[in-house]
């Protein structure tokens, strides 16, 4: 049998040896094929004729390296949770390297929980089959809803333990991004006051991410205007399907604009934007509608280490920086009234229309309302008399505000020009009918660890592969978790 034959072309690998480590995955004992994506191997360019499970798995566990990977392992910085570490880095993950895909653009091909690292510290390098699956299920599920984010490639047992709180399965996931640079990486340049790498990397970041940089005056502050713009349009997409990353610590956020590092996220279930999933954030700093308070907090970061680079007079690049800042608030409650207006069929915008939003979200968190479940009842009411809801009502436990809020929605779908079936159209586009709901997650996760039973996340998978179609098939994944169901907790992966 063959090996898979991927078309590398590594540019990271070129820039100075201080962005990184060289290091190769540590070989594990027993590799097994949990899941692979072929459609996105194939989309990526990678051969995959005359290759068997067994030496997929051979490969995507780091026993065996492909011909053109050059293993390493990037280094880095960032704010956790607030609080500045000098040095992080991949401390468990190893990239093999890029390639460009068949739509022209490069991606990383990294496995994650290959083992140590330079920048391990503590840690052993590796990761838990439950991790593993949560980023595969969901990042693949977020993917489908047509959200910027990192690609699970294959998911790989190792057939050795982890350890945790308890002994557990460990497995490698292959992640693919558009790169793993984050905001971090800038950070452990510039707290060293290495400006040379601080502009080279921005260099590398301008040319991979944000090629219309290069024309303008200063190329580096419209690298920070494009930062801020990507990343109001992806936390107004996560918001508008009821996502909450749980993370976003600077070091968790790519600069791409992709979403990258699903430890302890969730999506919500009844509307409360206090909604915190992750045990590690005890004080709520990364709650649902924290994430764009949290999104400029980490502009102001990617900011204060672009200075030096922004412009050579330092009041000129702080006055130039803080602008793109404080236009922040503004850019994301652009892009969120744009995703909240298609999600309520509006196709044009008026004045109200940011209060017949705040009057629904209102409506929901008083009555308990599903978030999901609420958006896409109301696809069925469009047509519906005045009144009429679609079934929607039955989802709050006190309908009184939203008895008050259905006709304020009639009201303004009446002063849309475009056709009903366009606006129709709209909003099962916008409001999907299956999310990764938290309790089937953790069941999926369950019968892997427990029973060695992959049945349940394959099912998963296909259910959240078009989560905009109603899929009869898929209506069981639905509804919403029962009391005894509820996840109300989730963990980081290490």
């Amino acid at each position: 049998m063959g090996e898979p034959r991927i078309p590398f072309s590594n540019s990271y690998a070129r820039l100075p040896e201080s962005f990184y480590s060289r290091v190769a995955p540590t070989p594990v004992a027993a590799p097994r094929l949990l899941l692979f994506n072929e459609r996105l191997a194939r989309s990526l360019g990678i051969g995959l004729e005359d290759v068997d499970a067994e030496t997929l798995a051979q490969v995507f566990a780091g026993n065996r390296l492909p011909q053109g990977a050059e293993p390493l392992s990037t280094v880095y910085a960032g704010h956790q949770f607030g609080g500045y570490s000098p040095q992080l880095g991949d401390g468990r993950a190893i990239l093999l390297g890029e390639v460009v895909d068949r739509g022209g653009q490069r991606r990383d091909i990294q496995l994650k929980g290959a083992g140590r690292t330079p920048y391990s510290r503590r840690g052993d390098g590796r990761a838990a089959l439950g991790p593993v699956l949560r980023e595969y299920i969901v990042s693949e599920a977020v993917d489908a809803l047509g959200i910027p984010t990192t690609r699970a490639l294959a998911a790989v047992a190792t057939g050795e333990p982890v350890y945790r709180e308890e002994r557990l399965p460990g497995a490698v996931l292959t992640r693919v991004a558009a790169s793993h640079i984050r905001v971090g990486t800038f950070q452990y340049f510039a707290a060293r006051g290495d400006t040379d790498a601080v502009r080279r990397l921005a260099e590398h970041v301008i040319e991979r991410h944000y090629p219309e940089a290069q024309a303008s005056a200063r190329p580096n502050l419209a690298l920070l205007q494009g930062f801020a713009q990507r990343h109001a349009e992806l936390v107004a997409r996560w918001m508008a399907v009821g996502f909450i990353h749980g993370v976003m610590n600077t070091d968790n956020m790519a600069v791409s604009g992709e979403t990258i590092d699903y430890g302890p996220c969730a999506f919500m279930e009844a509307y409360d934007p206090a909604t915190v999933f992750s045990a590690i954030d005890e004080q709520g700093r990364y709650a649902y509608a924290n994430q764009p308070w949290a999104a400029q907090w980490n502009l102001a970061r990617l900011a204060e280490a672009l200075l030096p680079v922004i412009d050579p007079d330092a009041a000129q690049a702080t006055a130039a920086a803080q602008a793109v800042i404080d236009a922040f608030p503004a850019l994301f409650e652009d892009r969120w009234l744009a995703a909240m207006r298609a999600k309520l069929g509006l196709l044009g915008a008026h004045d109200g229309d940011a209060d017949l939003v705040a009057g629904l979200l209102a409506a929901m968190q008083a009555g308990q309302a599903d978030f999901t479940l609420t958006f896409r009842r109301l696809c069925d009411a469009l047509d519906g008399a005045e009144g009429d809801a679609g079934g929607a009502r039955a989802l709050f436990a006190d309908a009184a505000a939203f008895d008050a809020w259905v006709p304020l929605w009639h009201e303004r779908q009446r002063l849309e020009t475009a056709p009903q079936a366009d606006r129709a159209r709209l909003m099962r586009a916008s409001n999907p009918a299956r999310i990764p709901r938290n309790h089937r997650v953790e069941q999926a996760l369950r019968a892997a660890i427990d029973g060695q039973d992959l049945e349940p996340a394959k099912a998963l998978l296909a259910a959240l592969a078009a989560p905009y179609d109603d899929a009869p098939a898929f209506a069981d994944y639905a509804p919403a978790a029962r009391p005894e169901e509820r996840v109300t907790r989730t963990f980081c992966g290490t």
